[in-house]
C-alpha cells in the first residue's frame, strides 16, 4: 500500500514537473526579450529547482572509460564477470598487460546504486585490478527468482570470492563490512587456502553498540515487528518485480535526508542562488551530486529485516552468535587474511569504534596482520569519496594491499 501511495503521489506531481520543464525552456531562451532580466533568471531558477526535485532518476552511469597507468591513459571496459538476478560481479577491465593487485570492492546494498562508489573506483583503478558488486534494483527483479536473505548474500559473496581466487583483496564499504567479515570467516573455516589475502572494512557496523548513532538508536528503540510492519511494501504491478516484498529506496533516502535536513535545504537554496547569479559550474556540481544521491533502488525485504535483526538488534557478529546456513560463524577462524579497518572521525552513520570492533573478533590474526586508521575531520561519505579519500585513505589502503601481495 505504501509503495502504491508513493507512486500515486509521483503521478500526481508529474504535470507540475512537465510544466516547470517547459517554463524553464521559455524563460531562458535567448530570443525571449526578458531572458536576461533578473526576473527571468529568478523564475528560470525556480522552475529548474522544481523540475529537478520532481524528476525520476534511474541508475546512473559509471562514467569510467579510462584510467592512468604509469602516466599513460588506458581504455577501460566494464564487463560482467558473474551475472545473477540479485546483482552482478562487474570487472573494470583495463586494456593493459600490467599485473596489479586484484581488488573486490563490495558496495552497500542500502538503497543507493553501486555507482555511488564511482569516486572509490576511480581512485583504485589506476593501481589495482578492480571488481565491484553491482546490486540489482529489486523493483526490476521478477518474483520468480525468489527471496534474497542475509544468508543468500553471504552465499553470493562466497561465489564471487571463489570465482576471483585467493590472490584477492576485499574492500567493504559501510553496510557490508560485518557481512564481508562473516563471509571470510566462513571461507577461512571451510577452505583456508581460498581465503583472500586482505580485507579492508570501511565505516561499517561490525558492532553497532560500540558507538551510538541515530541509526543504532532507531534499531534499539523499535522492535523487529515495527520494521516489518512499517518499512516493508510490495512492488506495484507496473514494475518487472511486481509483488516482491522490498524495503523501498524512497524510504531509505528519506531517512538519510532527514538526518541532515538543514544541510540539504541549504544546498538547494545555494543552487537557486547559483542559477540566478549565472554560476553554472557550481549549479552543475550540485546537480551531479543530487542526481547520484537521489537515485535509489529497492532492497530485498528479507535481507533488510535480517540486517535489522542480526546485525543491529541482536548484534550476532559482535556477540559470537552469528550463523550461516545453521553453522556457527567465528571470525577467530581467520588466520591468513590481514585486516585493515578505516573510520571517519565525524561519521554519524557508522561512528568510530563500530568498525574497529573487528580487531577483537579476529583473534586468530597476529597483531602484525591488523591495522586501523582513523581519518580526522571526515564524515561517512568522505571515507570513500572526495579529497581526503584520494589524499590520505587511498594511499594507506594501497600500501596495505601491496604489503600483502605476491605478483
Amino acid at each position: 500500500m505504501l509503495y502504491s501511495i508513493y507512486e500515486a503521489q509521483r503521478a500526481m506531481f508529474e504535470p507540475y514537473r512537465i510544466a516547470a520543464q517547459g517554463l524553464k525552456g521559455v524563460f531562458n531562451h535567448p530570443f525571449t526579450p526578458p531572458a536576461f532580466s533578473h526576473f527571468s533568471k529568478t523564475f528560470d531558477a525556480g522552475a529548474e529547482l522544481i523540475e529537478d526535485a520532481l524528476k525520476r532518476r534511474g541508475k546512473p552511469d559509471w562514467e569510467i572509460h579510462d584510467c592512468d597507468i604509469d602516466g599513460v591513459r588506458v581504455p577501460v571496459t566494464i564487463d560482467i564477470a558473474v551475472e545473477t538476478p540479485f546483482g552482478n560481479l562487474v570487472h573494470f577491465n583495463r586494456q593493459t598487460q600490467k599485473a596489479d593487485p586484484k581488488v573486490l570492492l563490495v558496495a552497500p546494498m542500502s538503497g543507493h546504486f553501486s555507482t555511488l562508489l564511482r569516486g572509490t573506483v576511480r581512485g583504485l583503478i589506476d593501481h589495482h585490478d578492480v571488481y565491484v558488486t553491482d546490486w540489482a534494483d529489486m523493483a526490476m527483479t521478477p518474483l520468480q527468482h525468489g527471496e534474497f536473505s542475509l544468508d543468500d548474500y553471504i552465499a553470493l559473496m562466497l561465489r564471487f570470492m571463489r570465482h576471483l581466487g585467493p590472490d584477492l583483496h576485499v574492500i567493504a564499504v559501510c553496510q557490508p563490512a560485518p557481512i564481508v567479515l562473516s563471509t571470510i570467516a566462513v571461507l577461512a573455516a571451510e577452505s583456508p587456502d581460498e581465503a583472500p589475502r586482505t580485507m579492508t572494512l570501511m565505516g561499517g557496523p561490525v558492532d553497532p553498540a560500540a558507538a551510538q548513532t541515530v541509526v543504532t538508536e532507531l534499531a534499539e528503540k523499535r522492535p523487529y515487528s515495527w520494521f516489518k510492519n512499517n518499512c516493508i511494501s510490495r512492488v506495484p504491478l507496473f514494475y518487472p518485480g511486481a509483488g516482491r516484498q522490498v524495503y523501498p529506496g524512497f524510504l531509505q533516502i528519506s531517512a538519510f535526508m532527514a538526518m541532515n535536513a538543514g544541510r540539504h535545504i541549504n544546498a538547494h537554496i545555494d543552487m537557486f542562488r547559483h542559477l540566478v547569479e549565472g554560476d553554472g559550474e557550481s549549479a552543475d556540481a550540485h546537480r551531479r551530486f543530487y542526481d547520484e544521491y537521489l537515485a535509489v533502488m529497492d532492497i530485498p525485504a528479507q535481507f533488510y529485516l535480517d540486517t535489522i535483526d542480526r546485525v543491529f538488534q541482536r548484534r550476532c557478529i559482535a556477540t559470537g552468535t552469528m550463523t550461516w546456513q545453521g553453522k556457527k560463524v567465528d571470525p577467530a577462524a581467520i588466520t591468513k587474511t590481514a585486516l585493515l579497518t578505516i573510520e571517519g572521525e565525524m561519521d554519524d552513520i557508522s561512528a568510530p569504534g563500530q568498525t574497529f570492533a573487528a580487531h577483537a573478533l579476529c583473534s586468530g590474526l597476529a597483531a602484525s596482520a591488523k591495522e586501523h586508521y582513523l581519518q580526522q575531520q571526515v564524515g561517512h561519505y568522505g571515507i570513500f569519496n572526495g579529497r581526503k579519500w584520494r589524499q590520505f585513505i587511498l594511499p594507506r589502503i594501497s600500501t596495505f594491499i601491496r604489503q600483502h601481495t605476491s605478483l
